[in-house]
């Protein structure tokens, strides 16, 4: 069996490096601004995928937890986290049965928008001793999912308040970026719509590390789900949320060629660093090279554009800087917890690739 490294020039590449210095500051500070802005925290675990900073984002403060599938849930309830969001469409016989075993184990909420949904849910849970939380997702500029009006949202939410084992529990949302505004207007007016119609919305969720600094409008928001602010990326210094001093997460990796002065080749490809760049020009930058940008990705192949003064030579690694963690870390078996240059821990991604 091969030691455990105890430093980050032990680590084979490309690799994954949580800096923990960082994590640690990015979950005190998100905890402060929403006791601040006085919403209650439910971090989104699909950027780190470890029980290990779940649990630490709920000794902090935060009030339970976010998942987006049923999988990655039955990861974290295995851990020891008792309080879960699912804010997803639950649709199919299996998985509905996978729901309401979980609802047995945890306290449980998740999320509908159409009667369809509403019905398979109903026909589950109408003879269970346990209810099921079952909030409206509400499309209030994201165009994703949800239902389109405040109308759409009563007539919903009248429908699960009526299904045997099923309890109204309020709105939830994804909003566009920069639109928090909008979204709370939409929310806002909902709300408003469905207490007057004997309908009291005891949560009302919104989302997104990019908007999550700013302190909701008219007090509608009671909840908020940030999940990049863990790790922070590329993405979320372009919008503002963030710094580079911010960010915990690089990719570690070697240079295997420099067949031109301003291209250099990594170890890292589209298997190591994803290619969703949410809008950005390019896939990454490297930590320490100025100017230096990833701008191609094959499988197993990095290419980066240089400025022809740089050192960079065949068998030195650099530390990359991806456009959004999120599904980069989905990519990796498991993360090297470091402080520095020293190897604090090295974790299994308990919750990768739980897609169902």
């Amino acid at each position: 069996m091969t030691a455990s490294p105890g430093t980050v020039d032990e680590i084979d590449t490309p690799a994954v490096l949580i800096d923990l210095d960082r994590v640690e500051r990015n979950i005190a500070r998100a905890q402060q601004a929403a006791d601040a802005a006085g919403v209650r925290l439910r971090p989104h675990i699909k950027t780190h995928k470890l029980p290990f900073f779940a649990q630490k984002q709920v000794e902090a403060g935060a009030v339970g937890i976010t998942c987006q599938k049923i999988g990655e849930a039955e990861v974290m309830a295995d851990a020891g986290l008792t309080d879960i969001f699912l804010p997803y469409n639950i649709v199919g016989r299996q998985k509905l049965d996978r729901l309401r075993a979980l609802n047995d184990r945890v306290i449980l909420a998740v999320t509908a928008d159409s009667t369809a949904t509403v019905e398979g849910l109903a026909g589950t849970f109408a003879d269970t001793a346990r209810q099921l939380k079952v909030l409206v997702e509400c499309d209030t500029g994201g165009g994703r999912c949800g239902v389109q009006s405040g109308d759409e949202a009563l007539a919903l939410a009248r429908r699960i308040d009526a299904a045997p084992g099923l309890v109204f529990g309020g709105l939830m949302t994804f909003p566009a970026p920069g639109k928090a505004v909008e979204a709370e207007t939409w929310l806002a007016a909902a709300r408003d719509l469905l207490a007057a119609h004997g309908l009291p919305c005891e949560t009302v969720s919104s989302g997104g590390t990019p908007d999550m600094w700013r302190k909701p409008a008219q007090g509608v928001v009671t909840e908020y789900r940030p999940g990049t602010y863990i790790y922070m990326d590329r993405y979320q210094i372009a919008k503002g949320a963030a710094t580079l001093e911010d960010c915990a997460a690089t990719v570690l990796a070697t240079v295997v060629s420099r067949p031109t002065p301003t291209r250099a080749i990594l170890d890292a490809g589209s298997k190591a660093l994803t290619a969703d760049t949410l809008g950005l020009a390019d896939y990454g930058e490297l930590i320490g090279e100025p100017e230096a940008r990833i701008v191609a990705l094959s499988e197993e192949h990095g290419k980066v554009e240089l400025l022809p003064e740089s050192k960079l030579k065949v068998g030195d690694r650099v530390r990359v800087l991806p456009d959004h963690i999120c599904p980069v870390i989905n990519l990796y078996d498991q993360v090297y917890l470091v402080s520095g240059d020293r190897v604090v821990d090295i974790l299994p991604v308990a919750a990768r690739g739980r897609l169902s």
